[in-house]
């Protein structure tokens, strides 16, 4: 028989997280920080309006674009949040914030379009980028800038095929942020090169000084922008898959032709417990907040302490870092940690090459799972270094 399977799909390489994951689901005794997912449970006000949705039958097909009243709740929250101004038919639910950055690349990208993506960065981005038939073009960011895209890299970045841009702030895996001042210095070279922007803020409600700027609110990049979110890290709903993107009516319309021929919509009950999450919500994310505030505050200074180098991260909940003194590689030091001491981090390179000398670490998880992982982490520098 003839080979079946796309030559494109066989060229991109697994996600690096799920390979430690999946090596970590076989070793007994495992600590994980590998995985961003929060380890709260769902709030109990939302869960509870997803099982009412259920006991009420309303398990049918919603809008191709999702329910009215959770657009409209979107929109207010948006504007209520981060002074952003999309009306409801401006916005499209998602099956979480993935499939949101999927289709918005499908939907803009011609054959040879370049895109700038800013590493180290999620996983999927230079993947996506590839199947939709566009050229990845990255930016190395650099830690002595606290990871945060400077506009003489942006503008060296550019060239005459030079499409989209792809923001992800608060980031994932850094934790860096780009506060308003700093994106401010990026629109005049968008807009001078007439780039749109697709901005990834997921992490947005995961900000630990100040306030998270989308840079849609700022003059000029409202029509020139996508925006993505989602309820997964803000109200721990990563399995109800539950996401969005927003954008002018222009680009929308075609958003949602992929949106309805591969998905149709998203979980009628996720949806339902979505206009919960937004209108009574606040409280649950404040909550949570703090206490991933507390956690990124005892790892800075754990890492200090055992003589690890990381800048301060500002959002998200990841921590990253730099590991390069002990002359190996970022997949050498994670393979090894976690053959030794029985501890998951993820290496830098899963997040591109500029990755390399770091590692990730996700404090989504409990107190005690960090402390143990520290002590474990502490016993592995001591003995092999």
């Amino acid at each position: 028989m003839r080979d079946f399977t796309s030559k494109k799909i066989k060229e991109i390489k697994p996600s690096g997280i799920r390979k430690f994951f999946d090596i970590a689901s076989s070793i007994e005794d495992c600590v994980s920080l590998g995985v961003g997912e929060p380890d709260f449970d769902t709030p109990w006000h939302i869960t509870e309006e997803g099982i009412y949705a259920l006991e009420q039958g309303r398990t049918f097909y919603t809008s191709n674009q999702g329910m009215p009243q959770l657009r409209e709740e979107i929109s207010k929250y948006s504007k209520r949040k981060y002074n952003l101004d999309y009306s409801k038919e401006e916005i499209i639910v998602t099956c979480g914030g993935s499939e949101a950055i999927d289709i918005a690349l499908r939907a803009c990208i011609n054959p040879e379009d370049e895109v700038i993506i800013l590493e180290p960065c999620y996983v999927c981005y230079a993947p996506d980028v590839e199947l939709a038939g566009g050229v990845v073009k990255t930016i190395r960011l650099k830690n002595e800038n606290e990871f945060r895209l400077t506009p003489e890299e942006l503008e060296e970045a550019i060239t005459a095929k030079t499409k989209i841009l792809i923001l992800n702030y608060p980031n994932n895996p850094t934790g860096a942020i780009m506060p308003k001042e700093d994106l401010e210095k990026l629109v005049p070279i968008i807009i001078k090169h007439d780039l749109l922007v697709i901005s990834d803020e997921i992490y947005s409600e995961l900000t630990y000084e100040g306030k998270h700027c989308s840079i849609a609110s700022l003059e000029g990049m409202r029509d020139r922008t996508l925006t993505i979110n989602g309820f997964s890290k803000a109200f721990s709903m990563t399995g109800w898959r539950l996401g969005y993107v927003m954008g002018p009516s222009v680009i929308m319309e075609q958003v949602k032709k992929i949106h309805q021929f591969v998905i149709m919509c998203a979980s009628t009950p996720s949806q339902y417990a979505g206009i919960e999450a937004l209108r009574n919500g606040d409280k649950d994310v404040e909550k949570m907040r703090e206490e991933y505030d507390r956690r990124r505050h005892y790892l800075l200074s754990e890492f200090k302490r055992l003589g690890l180098p990381c800048f301060e991260p500002k959002g998200a909940f990841y921590i990253f870092p730099d590991i390069s003194k002990y002359q190996m590689s970022s997949e050498e030091f994670a393979t090894d940690l976690l053959q030794k001491q029985h501890v998951v981090v993820v290496p830098g390179t899963a997040f591109g090459e500029s990755g390399e000398g770091f590692v990730r670490i996700s404090y989504a998880y409990s107190f005690d799972a960090l402390k143990e992982a520290i002590r474990r982490i502490e016993k592995y520098l001591k003995t092999n270094f």
